[in-house]
This record gives structure tokens, sequence and C-alpha cells, in this order.
């Protein structure tokens, strides 16, 4: 009976109701589909064999934080490097620590200043990785404001610095090592994004850089589309900051 009367009171609902009820279940079921995909790939996937994506990595801004640990991680892992920094000092001291704690990996360091003459520095890049392996590319390397500023705040050398780091230093180091992973038909580039472009809504008083990061997420949507059918894995990798 309680079927039967369930049954009847569905019936008398209006049909628009029932059509946004359905479409309120089915926006439901994509969220759960989606929360629950999250938590396996976060949570219970096992992680990818790096090496096989090649057996050298390079990694820009390897010099200090987010890049430094990426590069340690990589060389854990079993992978040689190809550190991509400004200060030759501080690439020694990386470039070391790493051989200390992993002696089994090769090390290689490349002087590029992404804020300078960019042309001549990637073109060090390419000579340097040449007839290398070259599997992954983390492009890390970013600059942002020193303190919070108004746009109209914001001199010319901090706005040309970070359109030329952020922006065009991500692109040409990209352009640089992508057609050796499409020669070898496999490879993985890693962008490091922002939350201030992508997880929150604007980011107030830092307006250039977080439209670079923005940059940054659509170039590597683009790029995940145009190369995914050739082997080769793309994403940005937000960093909360």
């Amino acid at each position: 009976m309680a079927a039967c009367a369930l049954h009847h009171q569905l019936q008398t609902l209006p049909a628009w109701l029932l059509f946004a009820a359905a479409v309120g279940l089915l926006a439901l079921l994509r969220s759960s589909i989606a929360a629950l995909r999250w938590a396996f790939v976060t949570f219970l996937r096992s992680g990818k064999d790096v090496r096989r994506y090649g057996s050298w990595a390079v990694v820009t801004g390897s010099t200090d934080g987010i890049g430094r640990a990426f590069a340690l991680q990589l060389a854990r892992k079993g992978l040689n490097l190809v550190l991509v920094g400004r200060n030759p000092d501080k690439l020694r001291d990386v470039s070391d620590a790493i051989r200390a704690r992993h002696p089994a990996a090769s090390v290689e360091t490349v002087v590029v200043d992404l804020a300078g003459d960019l042309a001549e520095g990637v073109a060090r890049l390419q000579k340097a990785i040449q007839g290398l392996d070259v599997g992954i590319l983390v492009n890390n390397a970013g600059v942002s404001y020193p303190y919070a500023r108004f746009f109209h705040e914001v001199d010319e050398e901090l706005m040309r610095s970070l359109i030329k780091v952020n922006v065009e230093g991500v692109t040409r180091v990209t352009q640089a090592v992508l057609p050796g992973m499409l020669e070898r038909k496999r490879g993985a580039i890693v962008n490091i994004g922002s939350g201030a472009a992508i997880v929150i809504p604007s980011d107030p008083l830092y307006g250039v850089y977080a439209a670079t990061k923005a940059y940054i997420d659509q170039f590597s949507r683009c790029l995940y589309v145009e190369y995914k059918g050739k082997g080769i894995d793309v994403q940005c990798q937000v960093a909360l900051l």
C-alpha cells in the first residue's frame, strides 16, 4: 500500500519538479563519482614508475623549495638529473647534496637566468640535453611579488620579470625539451601552477602573478589534449601559493 501511495504522489507532482529532481540527482551522482575518484587517485592508487618515461629529468628552479624537493625525490626514484637555475653556487650545492644522498645518480647543471637572456639560456639547455633520454620535465621556476601591491604600483621591472619567467620561460623551456619526448614517444611534463589562479576566484594585490599562473593552467590543459595520444602526459600541479 505504501508503495502505491508513493507512486500516486509522484504522478501528481508537476513535470518540471520531477525534471529538476532528476537533474539534481545526476549532479549529485557525478560529484560523488568525482570525489571517489579523487580519493582513489590521492590515497589508494599505487604510484607510477617514473623511470618508464626515461632515465633523465629536467628540473627548473631546482635550487630551493619545491624544485629542490622534486629533484631529490626524482633522484631517489632512480632518475638522473639536469638541474636548471640562475645561481651557479646554489646549483653546485644542490647537486652535491643529491650526489651525497644518491651516489648512483648522474647530475648535470645548466645556468639559465629565465629573467635574462632567455634565448641564450635555452640554447645552453638544448645543448646539455642533446642525446639524453629526458623523460620528465618539471617547470618549477617562477617569481611572484615581494609583497602585496595594487596593479598601478607594479613597476616595469617586476612586471617584465613576472611575464618573462612565469610565461615565456615555461613556454620556451617546454618547447626545447618536448621534441625529444616526441621522438621517443614518451614523456611527462609537470608545470607548477598556483592556487592563486585556480583555487580562489581572484587574487587581489597579486593580479599579474595570478594571471601568469592562469596561463600555466590553460597551457597545461592544451598540451595535455595535444599530446595525450603521443605518449606524453602533461599536468599542472597546483601549489597553494
